[in-house]
């Protein structure tokens, strides 16, 4: 805080900054306040001094316009941040009023944030103006801190960034960050900055980790010790484990008869291949007799980002139409293949888990998510609605959970089911996708990434012994009346200027489906829902602004408000 009051940044900038660019949780600075409560934060501040002797005194502001005003973050409706009906707020320490919020995004920074931690932390680097002055006094100061007291508070400095990755979510510890930036670099910028070189950093012959050892605290190099419980899916590859790979997508043998599918594709989108290596893969786990199969991966920031609009996109022009229908048809069945295998699936998200990959999440036996998994259905952002079963299992899920119920309003499950598409809302973290609906209380959350595959496979496991797959399921759909309620809540969108007449058209579409389709209510199957879903998809993708949309974010990775 006092840095930033220093650089002259807003909050906003300040989390752009100290979130996914340096490895840290998505939350950042600002935003983990008011999670945790800044009544909490005042309080751990002001007792890490008294023991410390350090000064972790927070800005008069915090404690005069936040704490004392009773603004104390989420459990309050506001803090740093206030989430409004026109959207969300930040807080301008300089004016001490709230005013829109602006990330920072784009630019140097975005092409940042989507590169691999080892290449994303040099960028920071070169950033230019007074971000770029921020974020490396931020890191010199973090790095100099941790050498300076790692040897009094632990055995090795492995422990340390284990710690900081397991308890806060870091991709990446302190030591393997200084690694990443340079060693040589840090001990330039101590001098620049008039700081002494700790002796860690004189022991240190040009990396903290190499060829498997670290850096002991009397200067040898050591082996660095395994974690209990953690499955390396790269590990097990190297080993002979590989039961199918066909370049895109892999299955790997995890032991007491779990495989596990890994999607390979560039940001694991759920391409042609993909689909088929999942099909090849449920044949081969059914025919070995094993127990069970894992979906999940190692990628801490994307499970997958969901169908290859790029193959959509180049079928469009080529005008091939009837392939088009038949890969969505086979999306549907790759989907609904997980829900009707012999065997219980449990799908792993962790990190970016959107459109298809929710769809697949949704149909699993049973989730084990990781605790910073972002989970959304976000096709509308391309025109589009979920096209793979996504409707189709909201509306069966949330509409289950009320007609066990007499003189229950049906029409609550379909409302709900519409506003998590219609405004592609995603998860911040897995605890909100179960407050959303998007996982379910039988689904479980993992705290620490390098036990969440051996979590998932001891879940299979866990339902293994006398599974049987899930019977089909029937829902009563409300019919033209229900298409008429949410009609009338889109028109009403669209006179206020929050929706564009294509955005009402999009609308419709997912009405259409989560209804049933026009006409009197009746019951309805998970097939005749997923044919709805393929059909009005299919309308969609012809029409010409979805088309834009599509090819809009292709290019700048932005949707496009058409």
């Amino acid at each position: 805080m006092r840095r930033m009051e220093q650089h002259g940044l807003t909050l906003d900038e300040v989390d752009g900054l100290t979130g996914s660019l340096i490895g840290r949780a998505r939350s950042a600075t600002f935003r983990t306040g008011d999670l945790s409560g800044l009544d909490v934060l005042a309080h751990v501040t002001k007792g890490i001094g008294a023991i410390t002797g350090e000064d972790f005194a927070l800005p008069a502001w915090v404690h005069e316009e936040l704490v004392g005003k009773g603004r104390l973050g989420d459990k309050t409706g506001g803090g740093f941040y206030q989430k409004t009906k026109q959207g969300t707020l930040t807080f301008d320490w300089k004016s001490k009023a709230y005013v829109p919020q602006q990330r920072l995004e784009g630019g140097d920074i975005g092409a940042a944030i989507r590169l691999p931690v080892p290449q994303r932390l040099p960028a920071i680097k070169n950033l230019p103006g007074a971000p770029g002055a921020f974020i490396r006094d931020h890191v010199v100061d973090v790095a100099h801190y941790t050498l300076t007291l790692a040897s009094q508070l632990a055995h090795d400095l492995v422990a340390i960034d284990r710690a900081m990755e397991w308890g806060y979510g870091w991709e990446a510890g302190p030591f393997q960050v200084m690694d990443a930036l340079g060693l040589d670099w840090l001990k330039q910028e101590f001098k620049a900055a008039g700081l002494d070189i700790p002796a860690l950093l004189e022991l240190a012959q040009g990396s903290f980790y190499k060829n498997g050892e670290y850096l002991t605290f009397d200067g040898t190099y050591e082996p660095i010790p395994g974690i209990p419980g953690r499955i390396s899916l790269a590990g097990l590859a190297q080993t002979g484990r590989v039961l199918e790979d066909n370049g895109l997508s892999r299955l790997i043998d995890l032991g007491d008869g779990v495989a596990c599918f890994e999607f390979r594709s560039k940001m694991n989108t759920l391409g042609q291949s993909v689909l088929e290596g999942l099909e090849k893969s449920l044949r081969t786990i059914e025919k070995l007799g094993f127990n069970g199969m894992v979906i999940g991966n190692e990628d801490a920031r994307v499970f997958t980002a969901g169908a290859d609009l790029s193959g959509v996109s180049f079928a469009v022009a080529a005008g091939a139409w009837d392939d088009i229908a038949q890969s969505i048809s086979g999306f549907q069945n790759s989907v609904m293949s997980i829900r009707r295998a012999p065997f219980p699936v449990v799908v792993a998200p962790a990190g970016m888990t959107l459109g298809g990959g929710c769809e697949f999440t949704l149909h699993a036996d049973a989730v084990q998510a990781h605790a910073e998994a972002y989970i959304g259905l976000v096709e509308v952002g391309v025109g589009l609605l979920p096209g793979g079963g996504g409707t189709k299992e909201l509306l069966m899920r949330f509409t289950s959970e009320l007609q066990q119920y007499d003189e229950v309003d049906l029409f609550a499950a379909v409302k709900r089911a519409f506003k998590l598409i219609a405004f592609a809302s995603t998860s911040t973290s897995a605890h909100e996708a179960r407050a959303m609906g998007l996982l379910r209380d039988r689904d479980r959350i993992s705290m620490n990434r390098d036990q969440h595959l051996n979590d998932a496979k001891q879940r299979v496991l866990d339902l293994a012994p006398g599974y049987l797959p899930p019977a089909e399921r029937t829902v009563r759909a409300l019919g033209r009346e229900g298409i008429g309620n949410l009609e009338y809540a889109l028109w009403a969108a669209k006179e206020a200027g929050q929706a564009s007449a294509h955005d009402v058209r999009v609308g419709r579409a997912v009405a259409y489906v989560l209804c049933g389709g026009d006409g009197a209510p009746r019951d309805v199957t998970e097939q005749d829902i997923l044919d709805l879903e393929r059909e009005q998809f299919l309308s969609l993708l012809g029409t010409k602004e979805t088309q834009e949309r599509i090819a809009y974010t292709l290019k700048t990775g932005k949707p496009l408000r058409n």
